[in-house]
C-alpha cells in the first residue's frame, strides 16, 4: 500500500473558503452500487432507501484558538486540543470554575520564556495562562469571574477554522462552523458532513419515516494531519473522545436497517463501538479504547449483534446508560464494515486518513467519485459539497 495511490490534484480553486447561503443548497454527488447521480442536498430525503436509519455527531466545535500578546509586544497562539486536568474528560474540563489545563499546540513558543503569564483582558474578564509543561505544551488557564471555562472561551476564543481555508475567521464562522443539532461542547473542528443539514431537510426525513439518533465524538485537531509515511499503514492516528448512549445501542440492535452515518465522525464511532463489544466478549474487563490496530490484529470476531449486545449487558453490568471510550481507529483499505452501510460526507484532501476511509468503504471507486466531483465543479473539504455513498 502506498500513500501516493491516495492522492489526486485538487486545484486551489476547488476549495471552499465560505460556506453557500443556503446550507442545503450545496450539490450533492448519490453513488449506489457503482452509479453516479447528481442533485442538491436539500433532495437528500428523496435519495435515501425506506429503511435508512441516519447516526448524526452531535459536538459541538469550541472556540478553541486563543490569542494573547506579551508585555513586549510579542503574540503567543495557544490552540485547545485536549484537557488534562481536572480531568480528561471534556465535559468536566468545560465546567471548571476557577483553572484548568490543556495539552495545546502554541504558536511562536519560543518567545514564551518559563514562568512568564501571559493575560488576555476583556470587559469583566482577565484571563491568564501559565505554561506549566513545556515539554508536553501544557498550559493551565485561570481566571476568577466564577463562570465556566465553557463560557470564557466564548468571550476570549476564536473559531478554529481549518488550515486550508486560508482566511481569518469571521462573526458568520460561529453560527456556520456548527451544525443546526450541535450541543455537546467539545470538537476543535466540524463534523462537516452535518452542516449542510437544515431544519427543512430534518423535517422531510421525518415524513419520509426516515429514523435517526445522535452520538458524540469529539472531533480533534488530528483529523487535519496529513500522512507523511510512503506507507499509510505506518501513520499514528489521533485519538478521539466518544460517548455512546443506550438508545444508540438498542437501535443498532433493530434488524433490517441501513446504517447510514452522517460523517466519517459518526462512522468511526460506530465501528468503535463494534470492536468494543468485541473486547467486551473476550474480556469481560476491557476498557473502552480502540486502538488503530486493534480491528486489523483481533482475530476473534462476533456477529456485530453479538458485539452490540455484549456493550448493553456491559451498561447493564455498571449500571449505566452512557459510555465515554476513546478511540484511535484506523480505517483503510483492507477494512472490513461492522456496522455502516451508508454514508454521507464532503469531499476530503488528497493522501489523507479520510481519503483512505472513503476508498476502504467503495473500493477502487472512490477515484471515480472524485473526477465526477471535480468535473462537475463541486466545492470541497469542510465548506464545500456533499456525497451519499452506499456501496
Amino acid at each position: 500500500m502506498h500513500t501516493s495511490d491516495y492522492s489526486y490534484v485538487l486545484p486551489p480553486d476547488k476549495i471552499a473558503i465560505y460556506p453557500l447561503a443556503q446550507r442545503d443548497s450545496s450539490k450533492l454527488l448519490v453513488y449506489k452500487k457503482s452509479t453516479i447521480t447528481h442533485s442538491v442536498f436539500g433532495a437528500l430525503p428523496s435519495h435515501l432507501p425506506k429503511n435508512a436509519f441516519l447516526f448524526f455527531n452531535d459536538t459541538r466545535v469550541i472556540p478553541a484558538r486563543l490569542h494573547f500578546r506579551k508585555e513586549t509586544g510579542a503574540a503567543i497562539e495557544i490552540f485547545l486540543l485536549n484537557p488534562v486536568d481536572p480531568s480528561p474528560l471534556i465535559y468536566e474540563t468545560m465546567a471548571s470554575t476557577e483553572r484548568c489545563s490543556w495539552h495545546c499546540t502554541i504558536g511562536n513558543l519560543k518567545k514564551w520564556p518559563e514562568g512568564t503569564k501571559l493575560k488576555k483582558e476583556m470587559p469583566g474578564l482577565k484571563l491568564e495562562a501559565s505554561l506549566t509543561d513545556r515539554k508536553n505544551s501544557v498550559v493551565e488557564f485561570s481566571w476568577k469571574t466564577g463562570q465556566s471555562f465553557a463560557e470564557i472561551i466564548r468571550k476570549s476564543g476564536e473559531t478554529p477554522l481549518p488550515p486550508y481555508i486560508r482566511r481569518a475567521p469571521e462573526a458568520s464562522d460561529e453560527e456556520r462552523y456548527q451544525t443546526v443539532y450541535s450541543h455537546y461542547d467539545g470538537a476543535v473542528a466540524a463534523p462537516t458532513a452535518g452542516l449542510h443539514f437544515t431544519p427543512a431537510v430534518l423535517d422531510e426525513l421525518d415524513r419520509s419515516n426516515i429514523g435517526r439518533d445522535f452520538l458524540t465524538l469529539h472531533v480533534s485537531a488530528g483529523t487535519f494531519q496529513p500522512i507523511k509515511t510512503p506507507n499509510p499503514q505506518e501513520h499514528v492516528m489521533h485519538e478521539e473522545q466518544i460517548i455512546i448512549n443506550r438508545t444508540n445501542v438498542e437501535n443498532l440492535l433493530i434488524p433490517g436497517r441501513l446504517i447510514t452515518a452522517v460523517g466519517t465522525t459518526s462512522m468511526r464511532t460506530l465501528e468503535s463501538l463494534y470492536w468494543f463489544g468485541t473486547k467486551l466478549s473476550i474480556d469481560r474487563r476491557a476498557e473502552f479504547r480502540i486502538s488503530q490496530d486493534d480491528p486489523y490484529t483481533i482475530t476473534k470476531t462476533p456477529l456485530p449483534a453479538d458485539a452490540l449486545a455484549a456493550v448493553a449487558n456491559h451498561m447493564d453490568e455498571q449500571q449505566t446508560d452512557h459510555l465515554i471510550g476513546e478511540t484511535s481507529i484506523y480505517i483503510r483499505p483492507g477494512y472490513t464494515f461492522r456496522i455502516c452501510q451508508g454514508l454521507i460526507t464532503n469531499f476530503h484532501q488528497p493522501a489523507s486518513t479520510l481519503i483512505l476511509l472513503v476508498a476502504a468503504f467503495v473500493g477502487e471507486d472512490w477515484r471515480k467519485i472524485y473526477d465526477e466531483a471535480l468535473t462537475n465543479d463541486y466545492r470541497f473539504l469542510s465548506y464545500g459539497d456533499s456525497s451519499l455513498l452506499i456501496p
